[in-house]
């Protein structure tokens, strides 16, 4: 291991305690959310972000463990191109919930940036941001050049530690005597406290590494990191993933032992009938992606209306293969069964549909279906 995978495994919090999350209700394991933050056909951006503060502020009354929103770019369909400012927004309107990214893209900015950015969240929210990383670009390469001013994409295997590495500097302010960025200092952060009269904050965000394939599951592991796999649009990958993580895994300040949560995308409704309808607005509006032609979240209407050619419908059944949708108690059974197969110590459900009504109920059906208390009040 070099010593920039050294520099990151000693930094961070001492105690896991704002990784690891308890069970609620008769949950297996912790339940959380992930938020696109998208805008349905008929609708705007306005109405989506206050779409968004409502699922927060609904798993936070019952009992969810983390909410993220996650950075996407020229995409209509989705109003998450900024998680800083989201995030923000997001504090602001709950207490207790842990809000964070999944992800930021860590190639599309100066690792500076970030550290301001979550520290400024920090100090609007001690002890409740998360940061989590990813090495894609979140969009296509014309916008992430767009995005970076520069038409070389780094976002390669051999530069993400490095960026990852110089983050974790900034955070823990930490950079040796003699180096370049030795008397930069991300503030909101640790060079306060160092300072006349300065006060240590107890709190930095934990770090967590984001992926949909092995890169990012064995640098989380060989660094002690949590790791966030994103099944719900890479199931194939997800088992070999998460054994590499744990095969990988060394123990750190951050974590003794491995942790890892799964984003899984599920719609509970009422009726089977229902949740199908629901679930195939964010059926279309895959296809659209995938052809290069992303848009807005179709409406059940016009999804019901809409004619699948033949490759687009074996797109579309393999994609709701992966996505648990039913009454309550049909997505109970797909989570616990999730849980179980993959051995995930957390889920973070994402809910595909149109309008962000059938979204909240959504969460809400989950939440009944486990026990979880109406109030917030933990049991």
């Amino acid at each position: 291991m070099s010593g920039e995978d050294e520099e990151i495994r000693g930094s961070g919090e001492t105690a896991a305690d704002g990784i690891r999350g308890t069970a609620p209700g008769t949950a297996p394991v912790p339940l959380s959310v992930l938020d696109l933050v998208t805008v349905g056909a008929g609708s705007t951006a306005s109405a989506a972000v206050r779409t968004a503060v409502d699922i927060a502020r609904t798993a936070e009354r019952r009992g969810f463990h983390r909410y993220w929103v996650a950075e996407h770019h020229s995409m209509p369909g989705v109003a998450s191109s900024s998680p800083a400012v989201l995030l923000a927004h997001l504090a602001a309107h709950t207490t207790r919930i842990r809000l964070g990214s999944g992800g930021v893209m860590l190639p599309n900015h100066a690792p500076l940036v970030i550290a301001e950015q979550f520290g400024t969240l920090e100090a609007m929210a001690p002890g409740r941001i998360d940061l989590g990383l990813g090495r894609a670009p979140g969009t296509d390469g014309a916008t992430a050049a767009a995005l970076r001013r520069t038409e070389r994409l780094h976002e390669g295997a051999e530069e993400f530690p490095q960026q990852l590495a110089e983050l974790t500097r900034f955070l823990d302010d930490s950079f040796p005597d003699g180096h370049p960025y030795a008397k930069i200092h991300a503030v909101p952060g640790p060079v306060q406290a160092t300072s006349p009269g300065g006060v240590q904050d107890p709190h930095r965000p934990p770090l967590w590494l984001l992926g949909s394939s092995g890169f990012s599951a064995r640098l989380a592991g060989s660094l002690g990191l949590p790791f966030a796999f994103a099944h719900h649009f890479s199931a194939a990958n997800t088992l070999p993933a998460l054994d590499l993580y744990r095969a990988s895994f060394r123990p750190s300040e951050v974590l003794a032992e491995p942790y890892a949560l799964i984003g899984v995308a599920a719609l509970a409704a009422e009726s089977e009938r229902e949740a199908r309808r629901q679930v195939m607005t964010g059926a279309l509006s895959m296809v659209r992606l995938r052809t290069g032609r992303p848009g807005l979240v179709p409406s059940p209407e016009e999804a019901e209306a809409y004619r699948f050619n033949e490759l687009e419908r074996g797109f579309v059944d393999s994609w709701l293969g992966n996505v648990v949708h039913g009454t309550p108690d049909a997505v109970r059974q797909g989570l616990d069964d999730l849980a179980k197969r993959t051995g995930a110590d957390e889920l973070m459900i994402t809910a595909n549909a149109h309008g962000g009504a059938a979204r909240l109920r959504s969460y809400e059906l989950i939440a009944d279906a486990y026990g979880l208390p109406a109030q917030g009040v933990r049991t």
